[in-house]
């Protein structure tokens, strides 16, 4: 019966997380990438403090401990989430999602540096061969060397959301050693990067508009409610359950989702080098996380829970 139960927890976590990138599109529009970024962070944060009112959970931290939660929901849901939607609007929601997968190798990396973490030959090994298979995907702009092509622009974009992202997983890693539990940190981080996008609302003058569609409303909701709480919490308890080795493997597979929906909907064509390419970045990435047990377990769980934008 646990085992039904475990497999139906794997399965809505990856498909809502494999359809978020499908649905960032439906917000790329009439309002700006920032405020509607805004918007999500201010439903996705209250739904989950109303998690944390229910369930009683404490919200007293130390100057200090509120500084970091900052900083990770910074990384995490404002500047992450911004370079997310900017490069949705370059590259399919497929090959996104395909490139975001990635993180899983530059959060060994960053995890060598700031936290002392081992890297093992085969993170090595995996990086190596998803970045071939990156480079297969995007051959045609790489050999054309325009740097003014949209798709290149999209996939820089991205690129750096996969920095980004990483970096506010090692600060998540760190709030974890200190204690801070990772529900209160999510909850707190949303708001504090609702704020922050508030700053850069501001900053571009850009209006706050609401577009009052179907596609737009349905989407917000969905990236919201199911692409935040729902399937962060579906994955926690994944996580608690099967541990974060068995669980990372998230990443493998909602890429997967997230191409089958991008040719789909999206008439995304494949070609020999684009199917080799992102067949090289599955398999690196699951180089990456076999045997993760040799990575400390707080680090994978916090790089894993938080990969989907």
């Amino acid at each position: 019966m646990r085992s039904t139960s475990n497999r139906l927890l794997y399965a809505v976590t990856v498909l809502i997380w494999g359809s978020t990138w499908i649905a960032i599109k439906f917000q790329l529009g009439e309002v700006a990438p920032e405020v509607s970024i805004f918007y999500r962070l201010v439903l996705a944060s209250t739904a989950l403090m109303a998690f944390v009112g229910i369930r009683s959970l404490s919200l007293r931290f130390s100057w200090r401990a509120h500084f970091f939660i900052a900083l990770q929901g910074v990384l995490l849901f404002s500047v992450n989430y911004y370079l997310v939607y900017l490069a949705s609007l370059y590259l399919p929601s497929g090959l996104a999602a395909v490139t975001f997968s990635l993180v899983t190798v530059m959060n060994n990396f960053f995890g060598a540096l700031f936290l002392g973490n081992p890297i093992r030959p085969r993170v090595l090994l995996g990086a190596v061969i998803g970045l071939a298979g990156l480079t297969l995907v995007f051959w045609p702009e790489f050999s054309s060397l325009d740097l003014s092509n949209n798709m290149a622009l999209g996939l820089g974009l991205s690129l750096a959301s996969v920095v980004i992202t990483s970096l506010g997983n090692i600060t998540s890693a760190r709030n974890q050693r200190h204690d801070i539990p990772v529900v209160q940190a999510n909850a707190l981080g949303m708001a504090y990067g609702a704020v922050f996008m508030l700053g850069v609302t501001v900053l571009n003058g850009s209006p706050f508009n609401f577009e009052w569609s179907v596609g737009y409303v349905g989407s917000m909701l969905f990236l919201s409610l199911l692409g935040s709480a729902v399937a962060f919490g579906t994955y926690l308890t994944l996580l608690g359950r099967i541990g974060p080795d068995r669980a990372a493997y998230v990443v493998v597979l909602f890429p997967i989702v997230a191409l089958a929906i991008s040719t789909a909907f999206e008439d995304f064509v494949w070609t020999p080098l684009a199917l080799a390419g992102v067949a090289l970045v599955l398999v690196g990435n699951a180089i990456v996380l076999t045997k993760i047990g040799t990575i400390r377990p707080r680090l994978a769980a916090s790089a894993s829970a938080s990969e989907a934008p």
